[in-house]
């Protein structure tokens, strides 16, 4: 395995991290596509099995494609960390955890980090899934949940103090669809001691935010978006440093069987080489876009960090190194004129999803958060004219020139 130097840029992480030289001696890290691995012999299955000795002897259990993988997530959401450590003589490792989707990471790292009469604190931006998953499952299990505005320091605070046995504190920054930011070293503070902060990274990557160095103990992803880049994988990681929480996150895996196939965690190695790359490309197209929208006659409100209107975008400076591929816009005229400027782009995929090299567009009140109830919708301003769209790695100007043309659709 090759032995990179934490000093060494996420650039540089990203295409060398994790990676060995097989026995082959093959380039490109090989696809195990197989559920099971042979002994050499019985005692080496009994000591297996004993956890005596290393290696592999189910791919549900572990698979060496999908540890390439993993390794290579480490090191991109723990080289800053580990970096801190170093300068104080410290040492940490960081492990990560791959699954089988986004909700089956956050799932796992729930009921890993939950049992009947724990508490949890949630969001109240979050993906439709996962305010469901928060909402209406875990209450069945014995779970109490309450969601609060993390953005609102006093108000977790004081959901805290109301509830002492919360374990887990959830939140997703930058937030879908709206992009609000919460700020994760704050929060961090506020959690320290008393419950375990988990942060959604997947819209940031770490190439634009790492919630480890700022105090999160948990981060997670949907790895079917940025990490992949390309649309052709379901995949979903949590990463963090307590080994005893991952060990028992891992048992938890093993039996729900969440795990990722190993073709999966091939294709989503191979994104990751190209991530830091794509994420400039789509911040930079991002950017033009929003500007564009920003000054578009018919359009009411443009939710990105980096534009002047944006109420955190201070926020942003300080705890990102970018602003994103994701924008939110509303559009005058409400729900008919949101359908009419959804079906009238060429270059805009109309689909759910981001992170993909090409540009999706999407409706959020009644595509991705359409399980989320109407009052919390109203509450955020999830609005029948609100579209979400993720800008991909395309000519800006081409970008462009196909919203303005749906735009004037009639």
């Amino acid at each position: 395995m090759k032995s990179i130097p934490l000093e060494y840029s996420l650039d540089t992480q990203a295409v060398h991290a994790g990676e060995y030289v097989n026995d082959t001696r093959g380039h490109v890290g090989p696809i195990f596509q197989t559920s099971t691995f042979v002994f050499s012999d019985a005692a080496e299955g009994r000591d297996l099995f004993a956890q005596e000795k290393s290696g592999y002897i189910y791919t549900r259990l572990g698979n060496p494609t999908v540890n390439l993988m993993e390794r290579k997530v480490a090191a991109l959401e723990g080289r800053g960390l580990k970096l801190k450590a170093q300068d104080k003589g410290e040492d940490v490792e960081v492990f990560c955890r791959a699954f089988a989707s986004g909700m089956s990471a956050i799932s796992s790292i729930a009921f890993t980090a939950l049992s009947a009469g724990d508490h949890l604190l949630a969001d109240t931006i979050l993906y439709g899934c996962t305010n469901d998953l928060f909402d209406n499952l875990l209450p069945r299990f014995g779970i109490g949940v309450d969601f609060v505005d993390c953005s609102d320091l006093k108000a977790l605070e004081q959901a805290l103090a109301e509830h002492p046995n919360t374990k887990m504190v959830f939140l997703e920054t930058p937030g879908n669809p709206t992009m609000k930011l919460c700020d994760i070293a704050a929060v961090a503070e506020l959690c320290h001691d008393r419950a375990l902060l988990v942060v959604d990274n997947t819209f940031a990557t770490p190439i634009l935010q790492r919630p480890l160095e700022l105090g999160a103990d948990i981060v997670m992803h949907s790895g079917t978006k940025y990490l992949s880049g390309h649309g052709n994988v379901i995949s979903g990681l949590a990463i963090g440093t307590d080994p005893e929480f991952f060990k028992k996150m891992h048992s938890l895996q093993i039996d729900t069987g969440g795990v990722p196939s190993p073709f999966d965690s091939w294709l989503l190695n191979t994104g990751l080489k190209t991530l830091p790359l794509r994420m400039k490309r789509h911040c930079d197209n991002a950017m033009e876009v929003a500007n564009f929208l920003d000054h578009r006659k018919g359009i009411s409100r443009v939710l990105y960090p980096a534009c002047e209107s944006f109420p955190q975008k201070e926020l942003a400076q300080k705890q990102m190194d970018g602003y994103g591929g994701v924008i939110a816009f509303e559009v005058e005229g409400g729900y008919e004129r949101a359908q009419v400027v959804l079906n009238s782009t060429r270059l805009f995929s109309l689909a759910v999803s981001l992170g993909c090299v090409d540009s999706l567009i999407e409706h959020p009140y009644t595509m991705t958060h359409a399980v989320v109830p109407d009052e919390v919708k109203e509450m955020h301003q999830i609005t029948p004219g609100l579209i979400r769209i993720a800008v991909g790695i395309e000519d800006a100007t081409d970008l462009i020139d196909d919203l303005d043309r749906a735009l004037s659709a009639k």
